[in-house]
């Protein structure tokens, strides 16, 4: 049976207004967030990379009594530096000093036109805001990516390390295991057909195990506010930069190194794992399964605490921060 072509059309539009209705209105944000308020005055320091300049955007909340100790907070992959708001109001009613960094390619910090990503790149980054800082050593608390980042950045500056905490990290496991590679370019083509509706999907199911809360609403928008940007080609291709990055350089294989003193907070109804959507059902069971992997990482790190959270997913400190932070706090006095 033909269908007429202007059924077809129709049908095409009513859909897509549909799908646009279904949306909250969103404010376009540009690529440096200039119309994205953070918490705290954000600074900048300046890099030279790949022969780029680049600014690296930071947070430095002091406290009102300092206790002599620094915690830095690192972002993960979906998120910015402004998510940790409540964490370092709190940090520094306690006394602590913290540090909340963008790195290259997220938040207020540049977005590369060409860049070779790597963990240890991110780290140096990382490592340039202490020391113009004179900062010598940090507690370091990474979320999601930034637990592969915290990772790394104790595993090059061990003596930097006062003490580490991972909050949900993503790569403890090996992806590349299971799940076939895709190149740069099928992330890129992944990323420009993003919208609110696919972010919000992808986090209700992965994140928040499938229940949404209005308090998640903030740090979505950012995200979708910025597929409306004129420059989301570029956002989109420094995001599959990244991805890539996670895929082929997994920190799981190094934990037996840590030497600092280890917190390992871990929501156990995570399921985040990169390229769940590439394999079958069977293989798919098998990642992102954070109770078993939370157990692997605690026994691979001699010496570190396990705070398991029941009934919480990958944000903890968004989802339910009072049982994030009082762990946190005692983990840091101890």
């Amino acid at each position: 049976m033909n269908i007429p072509i202007k059924l077809i059309v129709m049908s095409s539009l009513l859909i897509t207004s549909i799908t646009k209705a279904q949306q909250p209105s969103i404010t376009p944000l540009d690529i440096d967030l200039t119309n994205y308020q953070y918490p705290y005055p954000v600074q900048f320091i300046s890099l030279n990379i790949q022969g780029e300049a680049l600014k690296m955007a930071y947070m430095d909340v002091k406290p009102s009594k300092a206790n002599g100790h620094v915690v830095m907070l690192l972002h993960g992959k979906n998120f910015n530096g402004a998510y940790w708001r409540e964490t370092a109001k709190i940090l520094a009613d306690n006394g602590y000093r913290v540090i909340i960094p963008d790195q290259i390619g997220f938040g207020k910090s540049s977005k590369p036109k060409h860049i070779q990503y790597s963990f240890q790149l991110l780290v140096q980054n990382t490592k340039a805001i202490l020391d113009s800082l004179g900062i010598k050593t940090v507690c370091m608390l990474g979320h999601s990516m930034g637990g592969m980042v915290a990772t790394r950045f104790t595993l090059m500056y061990p003596e930097s390390v006062e003490k580490f905490i991972l909050e949900n990290p993503i790569g403890l496991e090996d992806w590349k295991v299971k799940v076939p590679y895709q190149s740069v370019d099928k992330w890129y083509q992944t990323e420009l057909k993003e919208d609110y509706n696919s972010f919000k999907k992808y986090e209700e199911e992965s994140y928040y195990h499938g229940v949404w809360k209005p308090a998640y609403d903030e740090w979505l928008n950012v995200e979708a506010g910025w597929t409306l940007s004129k420059d989301y080609d570029h956002i989109a291709w420094n995001s599959a930069l990244t991805y890539d990055m996670i895929f082929t350089q997994p920190v799981c294989y190094e934990f037996v190194n840590i030497k600092a003193p280890t917190l390992l907070i871990i929501g156990q109804l995570d399921r985040t794992a990169m390229g769940k959507n590439l394999v079958s059902d069977d293989v798919r069971k098998t990642l992102g399964n954070y109770p078993v992997l939370g157990k692997l990482t605690h026994e691979k790190i001699k010496g570190s605490k396990l705070v398991e959270l029941d009934g919480i997913g990958h944000v903890p400190h968004i989802e339910a921060f009072a049982r994030f932070i009082q762990p946190l706090l005692d983990f840091l006095k101890s």
